[in-house]
């Protein structure tokens, strides 16, 4: 005889002392030992396909989730990980069971539904208390919600940014390594609170080294404190003694840099990963497309590169990753990076971040530059790491055959303006123009790599609607298989999904910490978790707006210097 009490206590004290070893809800759920022989399955055991333990699981994670049955099916039939986590395909090849399946299942272990049904409860309340999953995203009961009030509303954002916060110092902050030793009178937690702060304020470790002092802030350090350990994030392990780049010769500036890329977005990518898994299962990751955009910009430096400009010799030591650059008509000097961002109906978290190098002026004409296709090369799989992309978007900077085919490569669509063309439709050859509106599709570009054709594109003309346009038409190149005339606005369309960008740039840069450094370890560190502090942004305003059942692409809940504020104050109280 099954006895529900004892199998649902068991379940309990697993699942509690598995909340303090692991950080995610699938891991949680897939390591629980099931107490199979104090459940109720009245189906025949011998002929089912699923096992008691396996749906046991799925049940688990259906009403800690408060997904329906054809939730749950559809979300097993999309994620073959979560069958595996689940124990689906140990016996048998993993296939996930139909709706139809589930149902029957449930009717048939009879009183055990109520054991998983306070199981489940039990499971969400140790994993919000463990800051496994966020508050917003477990079940509730719609009955007792009252109607949304300003008072419930500040109540709720004040609840969700303190879970983001806590989400950041647990999974964000900790993977910022600085691999000191471990008696060091300022530990890591504390160090990188104290670049949160300094993200908060746009202040500088001068400034919230001062400030540290005048209040008596004792888990403050002293501003060179700070960058020797800031320095070290970026320090590859495998050198004894930190590197700097005048290790590197000037001829052989690029394999410095990618140690310390390497290094830093190491760092980068297991934070981000732990953003995505507090959110992951829900429907901004699990859309009919997912829409990813790539881009670059700049972080400006000021300091002139040349010794003696009339004589073309330029400073020798000159930080090598500054590149010159052109905005607003005038010529202008930076440190440039590049990200891929989700766009579209997604919550907007940048996936990836790439150093950009580009050969200036005042450089040698073989200095190194960074490859565009190496470079959304890497931006693709770092973001291949977290979804599972559809459609790339790029700006006409991106421009270049070889960054195509590697898109295409990969099985994705691109969508992209046209910086040159033809203004003249009736100049083109095998141009297809909509018989009323002022739209025409060129078909079967080839696309050439190394003088042969790589694939064939897609060139669309739409009427421009810019104010600067240099021609009627604004055109655009894609992959998509053949596209109409009657198709055209659809696909260009698309494109306004990457206005998320420059309002990202914009908050990320408000972000950044103040840095006289040309270390190159500060500069990247700086923009990583600058960029970091963004995602927790907008992971915050996401939370919200499932919490107040808002639509995740309305306008921000909670604003980004409004949380990034809170957040400054936060760590300096409770650091």
């Amino acid at each position: 005889m099954s006895s529900p009490p004892a199998a649902a206590e068991a379940l309990v004290i697993h699942a509690e002392a598995l909340c303090d070893q692991e950080d995610h809800l699938w891991d949680v759920i897939g390591q629980l030992s099931i107490p199979s022989d104090l459940l109720t399955d009245d189906r025949d055991q011998a002929k089912v396909l699923f096992k008691t333990e396996e749906l046991t699981r799925a049940f688990l994670y259906q009403h800690v989730r408060g997904f329906s049955q054809n939730e749950l099916a559809e979300r097993l039939q999309e994620r073959p990980t979560l069958l595996h986590r689940f124990g689906f395909g140990v016996d048998n090849p993993a296939q996930a069971p139909e709706q139809q399946t589930l149902s029957y299942a449930w009717s048939r272990f009879g009183e055990s539904t109520e054991t998983i049904n306070a199981t489940a409860r039990a499971i969400q309340d140790l994993a919000v208390e463990h800051d496994i999953i966020s508050e917003a995203l477990v079940a509730t009961d719609s009955t007792s919600e009252s109607a949304e009030t300003p008072e419930k509303t500040e109540s709720i954002k004040k609840e969700k940014a303190t879970q983001t916060v806590r989400l950041a110092r647990k999974h964000v902050l900790p993977e910022f390594v600085t691999g000191r030793a471990a008696h060091q009178t300022y530990s890591d937690e504390e160090i990188l609170d104290m670049f949160a702060r300094m993200c908060a304020t746009r202040g500088s470790a001068h400034s919230e080294s001062q400030y540290g002092w005048l209040t008596g802030h004792d888990l403050t350090c002293h501003d060179s404190t700070f960058l020797r350990a800031i320095k070290k994030v970026g320090t590859t392990r495998a050198e004894f003694g930190q590197s700097t780049l005048s290790d590197f010769h000037r001829s052989d500036t690029m394999p410095g840099i990618e140690l310390i890329r390497d290094q830093v977005m190491g760092c980068f990518d297991a934070a981000t990963e732990n953003v995505i898994n507090s959110i992951r299962g829900e429907h901004t990751f699990n859309s009919r497309e997912t829409v990813a955009a790539i881009d670059i910009t700049h972080v400006p430096f000021h300091v002139w590169p040349w010794e003696d400009r009339e004589a073309n010799i330029p400073k020798p030591d000159y930080p090598p990753m500054v590149s010159g650059y052109k905005k607003d008509e005038e010529y202008k000097r930076g440190y440039k990076f590049a990200t891929i961002t989700l766009v579209g109906d997604h919550a907007p978290i940048v996936l990836g971040i790439e150093p950009v190098k580009e050969n200036s002026s005042w450089e040698p004409d073989d200095a190194p530059s960074t490859s565009k296709a190496e470079l959304v090369s890497r931006l693709l799989d770092s973001a291949e790491q977290f979804v599972d992309l559809d459609t790339v978007l790029f700006d006409r900077g991106f421009y270049v055959h070889d960054v195509y085919a590697e898109v295409d490569d990969r099985g994705l669509t691109y969508l992209s303006p046209v910086p040159k063309y033809e203004d003249d439709l009736e100049a083109i050859e095998g141009i297809q123009e909509h018989p009323t509106a002022e739209q025409a599709v060129e078909h079967n570009v080839p696309f050439g790599v190394d003088g042969e054709v790589h694939h064939k594109a897609e060139f669309l003309y739409a009427p421009s609607t810019r104010e600067d346009a240099s021609g009627k038409y604004a055109v655009f190149v894609t992959n998509k298989e053949r596209v109409e005339p009657a198709e055209i606005s659809s696909v260009v369309n698309e494109y306004r999904r990457r206005w998320d960008i420059e309002n990202q740039y914009k908050s990320i840069k408000s972000f950044l910490p103040k840095t006289s450094s040309t270390d190159y370890r500060v500069r990247l560190c700086n923009f990583a978790f600058a960029t970091l502090i963004y995602n927790l942004w907008r992971l915050t305003d996401y939370l919200l707006k499932v919490a107040l059942d808002r639509p995740v692409r309305s306008a921000p809940v909670i604003t980004a210097k409004t949380f990034v504020r809170a957040l400054g104050e936060f760590l300096r109280e409770f650091g």
